[in-house]
Parts: structure tokens; C-alpha cells; sequence
């Protein structure tokens, strides 16, 4: 067997069909400018972008048995090991059909009735081995495995955008990295301000709580930090940000394990994830593709300040 992966993930792998259209998704309609088929989700587009920032990530999730599947080919294609996956002949991917406007907004409809989460008995002897675990919404399905990876000592990263309820408060606690969209954290804490939500998600356990933003930055707190930061955006034209959040994520990993305090953690995942949006000048057909751009070798950005809030 191959030597475990310093990172690894399950999560929901996705097929995606997008549409880019010519009006912003207010308009109601629009004429269609260019179709794509993607391979995403959460996960497996952050352990891609680990891969491509020279660390070792694997998937595993629930993958099809075929060695021919293709969505386990495109894993492979993008440096992602799935020796370790558990397998499972009616495994299949969430499928999405992702509409695109000219401003850059998305509108996501899934179909996610699919075997998500990974086998329950999956064994302590690969997780010990690895430094990280990345997990987004669906693993309340295996919410066994993450605790026992808690218990073995990885860091547990978060990738949290809905809720189904009790279950995905025990999820976020055993996080204790946890990288948030805003608009979820003001629904599942109540908080008005980012400053609010920081509080509300904090707790002794917690190495770290982000709260992404889009086009207004990252909002976080560390362990490590006194009080609550604020690091701005870069000042880009998007065109489609399909992906770049889950790059972010992954390059937080990635740094995670390279020994980064929180800030500079934070703001190297600003960075990649800015670039790759930045790089993005040709719809893409895989993971591999996503991360072709040889965003992880570019010159670095001019160093962004942060506010304390």
C-alpha cells in the first residue's frame, strides 16, 4: 500500500453541468454563452488544490468499485490518492447543475441521494497516520470516524455550509478548524455582526473559526491571536468563483501542515484562492484542470494588511 496521505478528506464528489449566461441571475433569463462538465465538490476540490500546492492528499470517501470510474480517474489525475477509499458498486457523485450570470453569481441545483460519508468501521491505522482531516456537511453520516480521527489527534477541518439540525452541531464541535461562510454563520449562530458569529462559534477546544466573506474578505479568530482580524479582499474581476472557496480550504490545510500560525494560514488561502480565480480564463473539465494554472509557483501578492475588529 502507498505511505497515507498528511491530509485527507471525505466529503460529496460532484459532476457538475454549468451554464454561463449573459445576464446576471436577477434578469430571470439569459442567452446561454458557453456550457462546461465539471468534477467538484467541497472536499475533493480542496485535497485537489493540496495536491497541486505539492502536499499529499487522499480521498476517502465512498468511491465506485469500476477502475474505469471517472470520477476516481480525475481524483487520480489531480495528485489525489485513493488507495485508501472504501469501495462500493451503486457509489455514484452528487450531480449538479450549476447556472452562471455575467456578474459572477451561481445558482447551485443537486441531486445529492448518493452513498456519501465513508465506511464505518474505517480503520484508525490509516487515520493515525495522516496530520489532517477535511470534512464538509455530509459527514454527519460518519460522525463516528471523525471523532475517532479527533481522538487520534488530526486536526479536524470544517467545511460547513448547512445544517441538518442537532447532527451538525455535534459536526461543528468536533471541528476544531472551522472555515464557515458568512451567511451560514449568521444562520446557525444569530449573530448580527462577524464579530458576533466569532464569539458565538468560539470554544476552548478551537484552534481556529474563519468566516468567509466573498468580495468583502475573511473575518477569523486563532488560538493563537489576540482578538478577532479582518483581512480584505483582493481586488479582482471575477468571473466565476466555482471552486475557489474549496481552494481555500485546501491551501489552509496545506499550510496547516507546514507549521503556519492562523494568520499566516489565513493568508496564504486568500492568496492561492485569489490567484486561481485570477487564472481562470478557460472553463474547466476536471479537477485537473481546475488547478492547472500553476497558481501555487506564482510570484507572491503584495502583502495584505489586516484590521483588528
Amino acid at each position: 500500500m502507498p505511505t497515507v496521505p498528511s491530509i485527507l478528506g471525505f466529503g460529496a464528489i460532484a459532476i457538475d453541468d454549468i451554464v454561463y449566461v449573459d445576464q446576471p441571475l436577477s434578469a430571470g433569463k439569459g442567452k446561454v454563452l458557453q456550457t462546461a462538465r465539471t468534477f467538484g465538490g467541497n472536499v475533493a476540490t480542496a485535497l485537489a488544490a493540496v495536491a497541486r500546492l505539492g502536499g499529499t492528499a487522499g480521498f476517502v470517501g465512498w468511491l465506485a468499485s469500476a477502475a474505469d470510474d471517472a470520477v476516481l480517474c480525475d481524483l487520480v489525475a489531480s495528485g489525489v490518492e485513493t488507495a485508501f477509499a472504501p469501495r462500493h458498486p451503486h457509489a455514484r457523485p452528487v450531480r449538479s447543475r450549476i447556472t452562471v450570470g455575467s456578474d459572477g453569481e451561481r445558482f447551485i441545483a443537486y441531486d445529492d441521494e448518493a452513498m456519501l460519508g465513508t465506511a464505518p468501521d474505517f480503520p484508525d491505522e490509516v487515520l493515525s497516520r495522516a496530520a489532517v482531516l477535511i470534512v464538509d456537511s455530509y459527514a454527519i453520516r460518519s460522525m463516528d470516524v471523525v471523532a475517532r480521527a479527533r481522538d487520534l489527534g488530526l486536526a479536524i477541518l470544517g467545511d460547513i455550509e448547512w445544517s441538518s439540525g442537532p447532527a451538525t452541531e455535534r459536526l461543528i464541535g468536533l471541528c476544531d478548524h472551522l472555515i464557515l461562510p458568512l451567511g451560514f454563520a449568521r444562520t446557525a449562530t444569530g449573530g448580527r455582526s462577524p464579530a458576533e458569529m466569532l464569539d458565538a462559534l468560539w470554544m476552548p477546544s478551537r484552534s481556529t473559526v474563519v468566516l468567509t466573506d466573498g468580495g468583502r474578505g475573511v473575518y477569523y479568530r486563532g488560538r493563537d491571536e489576540a482578538g478577532l482580524w479582518h483581512l480584505p479582499p483582493h481586488r479582482v474581476a471575477v468571473v466565476d468563483s466555482t471552486g475557489a472557496g474549496d481552494c481555500f480550504h485546501g491551501a489552509y490545510a496545506h499550510a496547516l501542515t507546514r507549521g503556519a500560525e492562523t494568520a499566516g494560514r489565513v493568508a496564504f488561502a486568500a492568496d492561492r484562492q485569489v490567484q486561481l480565480v485570477d487564472c481562470m480564463k478557460v472553463v474547466p473539465v476536471g479537477l485537473a484542470d481546475i488547478l492547472k494554472n500553476d497558481f501555487c509557483h506564482l510570484p507572491p501578492s503584495t502583502s495584505l494588511s489586516r484590521s483588528f475588529l
